[in-house]
């Protein structure tokens, strides 16, 4: 472009040949990026690389290169060009009927973005001298007068997916706009799409897919159920948790919609009377989700659960965990111990992958060798050698684990202990010197190790290897927005193990629901925690007997905290509510142990 060149060499003000006698003489762009630390050859660079590609913008390659932080460019050419710079766009009360006329990619390929409230309306641009596409974009919104900001490139992609995703209609409301004509004439071409927010197919089947899968995310749900019965198709969303209804279709649309899916998963669509499991990559906006699809054969035809997994997560911290203060330095000083078995306990989808990472971002180290084996691979982590089970070709977690004690690691994760095999075997590698962390399906801490010894693992063989063992639940949180208080009855204090003096000096929160909690009274979930820790009057009982009652009573008499005395601490703490702790306990502790705690 030859405005480049143009604005480069021109300075801000008055030109150089004009300045008066002993005046100050006014920088050009280039002498200011220069002098920002801009090396020359990287100018050259940079506009050599856009004359080349054409598309690809002179400053945004400067970026690339790393020649300038994004930040500090833009403040430059701000300052020189007077157009200001808003380093956050305000998107709390923006109009987005923009977004039915102007593509999403077009505004992406241009980074630009329009920001039109009742104060004011202006065009977030990211490149100043690419001027033409604002211009078309003013004479799309009849709106000629529209100035121009400075933004960064990830608040205008922010800003973009965000209007574009508060746009889009739901899927229930995209169903009722069908008619019944176009409702039987649903199977339609299927192709595949890079970025949902981007698809613009107008197939019905396609486009309900599409909206369901996108919704899904939005809502932050973690499965999606398709389920076939006699008249209608439910659809049902799993958020924190709990399963909803979202939608009743009609029968008839079972099979082109299961297509689809299966098409997306790349399975066998002729194939209707086995199970099948696949997978599909997606992009949501600026989100990477890995979707595993399992499909079952039942009595009225393939259902179908879509889980969804976001790789774009970050992985938490210890502290994000939900733990106390305590406890966290408890955790800390047992994942840094030099060998032994570390086992997390609790049902599916109980959060233990989670756990386990946070304690595996805590110890990872240049220094340190970390490799893991899954089933599936949750999270993707720098430093770490991750492998994927894959039982077609034998690659289970015993003969994975296998080769992973030759290849000198020093911490090993292995997904589940899932038989005697792998149990032996993870214990042989904590015995010769490794760090171990894995997973059990165990109610709580000390049923974890009568299930090792039912598996047929030796008593002293548990008790010289395991360090600790972790139980856990997750328990919805509160919305922060509508939570109210209230007075529990009698009969709730007394299900916790609870007396009326607990009211005196504690405040009780209960759901109500918002928009912002979808009307459920919770949004998002948290953690509570037991940890029993393997010392030697612990390691003198497992000897004698493997009776997890008696495990458990020795434990709590030794100080250890149990997941209903955890949940009881985040009920006062205001931050979930007794029926939650109640749900996903289902057990009652001891009156005098909770009272004390509490």
């Amino acid at each position: 472009m030859s405005t480049i060149l143009t604005a480069l060499n021109a300075s801000s003000g008055h030109d150089k040949k004009d300045a008066a006698p002993g005046t100050q003489k006014t920088l050009s762009l280039n002498e200011k990026l220069v002098a920002a630390g801009v090396l020359p050859e990287y100018l050259a660079e940079a506009e050599a690389g856009h004359k080349r590609k054409g598309d690809t913008g002179f400053f945004e390659l400067l970026i690339r290169k790393k020649a300038i932080d994004e930040i500090r460019l833009l403040k430059i050419l701000s300052e020189h060009f007077s157009i200001p710079f808003w380093p956050q766009l305000p998107m709390e009360s923006i109009n987005i009927d923009f977004t039915q006329n102007v593509p999403i990619h077009y505004l992406k390929k241009h980074r630009m973005v329009p920001i039109i409230t009742t104060d004011f309306q202006v065009i977030a641009v990211n490149d100043p001298v690419n001027f033409q596409p604002a211009d078309d974009l003013r004479l799309l919104l009849q709106m000629q007068d529209m100035p121009v900001v400075l933004a960064s490139q990830d608040a205008i992609t922010a800003a973009i997916n965000l209007a574009y995703d508060m746009s889009r209609s739901s899927a229930k409301d995209y169903f009722e706009e069908i008619s019944e004509e176009t409702a039987d004439d649903l199977i339609s071409e299927i192709n595949e799409t890079a970025d949902l927010l981007d698809e613009t197919s107008d197939a019905p089947i396609i486009k309900l897919v599409n909206l369901l899968v996108s919704g899904a995310i939005k809502d932050r749900a973690s499965d999606i159920h398709v389920e076939p019965y006699s008249g209608t198709l439910k659809i049902r969303y799993r958020i924190d948790g709990i399963l909803y209804d979202i939608l009743n279709l009609p029968r008839r649309i079972q099979s082109p919609f299961t297509s689809r899916l299966k098409i997306m998963a790349k399975l066998n669509i002729a194939e209707k009377r086995l199970p099948q499991d696949g997978r599909i990559e997606l992009k949501i906006a600026d989100r990477l989700v890995d979707v595993r699809v399992s499909v079952i054969p039942t009595a009225f035809g393939e259902r179908v659960v879509l889980r969804l997994l976001d790789k774009s997560a970050n992985i938490l911290m210890l502290s994000d965990l939900g733990m106390h203060d305590e406890r966290i330095k408890l955790l800390d000083s047992l994942i840094k111990s030099p060998y032994g078995i570390i086992l997390v306990t609790g049902p599916t989808g109980s959060g233990k992958t989670t756990t386990l990472y946070a304690a595996l971002s805590t110890i990872n180290r240049p220094e340190i060798n970390i490799i893991t084996i899954e089933d599936p691979i949750e999270y993707q982590m720098d430093g770490v050698g991750q492998i994927q089970v894959n039982p077609k070709i034998d690659l289970t977690f015993a003969a994975g684990l296998r080769s992973i004690v030759r290849q000198d690691p020093d911490v090993i994760l292995v997904g589940e202990i899932r038989d005697r095999e792998t149990a032996e075997i993870a214990i042989q590698s904590s015995l010769t010197g490794h760090l171990v962390f894995s997973t059990l399906h165990t109610n709580d801490a000390a049923s974890a190790v009568t299930r090792l010894i039912d598996m047929g693992i030796e008593p002293f063989l548990v008790t010289s290897s395991i360090v600790a063992i972790i139980a856990q639940r997750l328990v919805r949180v509160l919305c922060p927005h509508c939570k109210e208080v209230y007075t529990p009855d009698k009969e709730t204090l007394a299900n916790l193990g609870l007396t009326a003096l607990i009211l005196e000096n504690n405040t009780f929160y209960r759901k109500k629901g918002c928009n912002l909690c979808m009307h459920t009274g919770f949004r998002g979930r948290t953690a509570i925690f037991e940890i029993l820790v393997v010392d030697d009057d612990i390691k003198r009982l497992v000897l004698k007997t493997s009776d997890a009652n008696q495990i458990n009573e020795q434990a709590i008499k030794q100080g250890m905290i149990t997941l209903q005395q955890d949940g009881i601490h985040k009920v006062l703490a205001g931050i979930t509510t007794t029926e939650e702790v109640l749900r996903v306990t289902r057990s009652l502790a001891r009156k005098e142990d909770i009272v004390q705690e509490t």
